[in-house]
């Protein structure tokens, strides 16, 4: 049975907290594995959640702040001790190719797994599998930083009361999805188009066109929401969203389920994010993430 969830494994913005790991997320996605922004003490948490090395597919890196990214160094090593037997592929920005770098080879080790350098320089796909289709959009930082989109390919629903009016059945069914059309019934005829699942990882950024663009009518957004509303000239100055904004883009996007995430060690109450998000009219299911937790994505409608 596939599995389609959100593995949150850090959750604290610059620093480290007594509660809260640097960022550290996991996309499960049909048999794949996701790692965005692998921040300090990821492999840690990883072994704390039950995500092993083996389940790790890609790694998305947004940009090359420390918190969203060093632990790359022991991520890519642990993949290597395991000996994962898939290659592995790595976006990032290209400009920051010299951080990356660095971080592969920070210290000696035995290269076993083929980790495949996949960096991002403009928008656009970045992989077509049959499972989903990977997007990049460039974001609002002090540094470069993209923002990553998964989005599943539209399939269709067969319906059986429209089989029975025409008669099919059996293996007959299975004929018709695989050719298209049978005894003049066509596919679309029994059908109806199922819409695929979008999920979207914003990181660090102002408001610009690509936060829209990746939130847009997405079934799960991740979105960082570094202040709080009264902080907003901090956050434009820092290159970050606060929770209003972050819940505004959720209500205006058609966002079913708001992931905020990436807090200031400035806060202590994380349900006034929740409080300001909803202030500023996100209607639909809302998790203020915390180190550990596991958020589905949420079933089809």
């Amino acid at each position: 049975m596939s599995v389609r969830e959100l593995v949150v494994l850090g959750t604290a913005s610059q620093v480290p907290t007594r509660h809260r790991n640097h960022n550290g997320y996991l996309l499960r996605w049909d048999g794949e594995g996701l790692l965005f922004d692998p921040g300090e003490g990821t492999q840690r948490q990883m072994l704390r959640a039950g995500v092993a090395a083996h389940d790790l597919h890609r790694i998305c890196v947004t940009h090359f702040h420390g918190d969203h990214a060093l632990g790359l160094a022991g991520v890519i090593q642990r993949i290597n001790l395991d000996r994962v037997p898939h290659a592995v592929t790595a976006h990032y920005p290209r400009s920051g190719q010299r951080f990356f770098d660095r971080l592969r080879y920070a210290t000696a080790y035995r290269e076993t797994v083929a980790l495949r350098e996949a960096p991002v320089e403009v928008n656009g796909v970045l992989a077509t599998t049959p499972s989903y289709t990977l997007e990049a959009r460039r974001l609002s930082h002090p540094v470069e930083s993209f923002g990553y989109r998964l989005v599943e390919p539209d399939g269709r629903r067969i319906l059986p009361e429209r089989l029975a009016e025409r008669g099919i059945k059996g293996p007959d069914v299975g004929r018709l999805q695989r050719e298209g059309s049978l005894h003049g019934v066509s596919l679309e005829d029994v059908s109806e188009v199922r819409r695929g699942q979008r999920f979207a990882f914003v990181m660090d950024t102002r408001m610009c066109e690509g936060v829209h663009a990746l939130a847009e009518a997405c079934d799960l957004l991740v979105i960082e929401s570094t202040f709080l509303d009264e902080d907003m000239q901090l956050a434009i100055e820092h290159g970050h969203l606060t929770a209003g904004q972050a819940g505004r883009v959720a209500k205006e996007a058609g966002v079913r389920h708001l992931v905020l995430t990436h807090f200031s060690q400035r806060y202590s109450e994380p349900d006034e994010f929740e409080r300001q998000a909803r202030a500023a009219g996100f209607a639909g299911e809302l998790t203020v993430a915390h180190d550990l937790v596991r958020v589905p994505v949420p079933k089809r409608r």
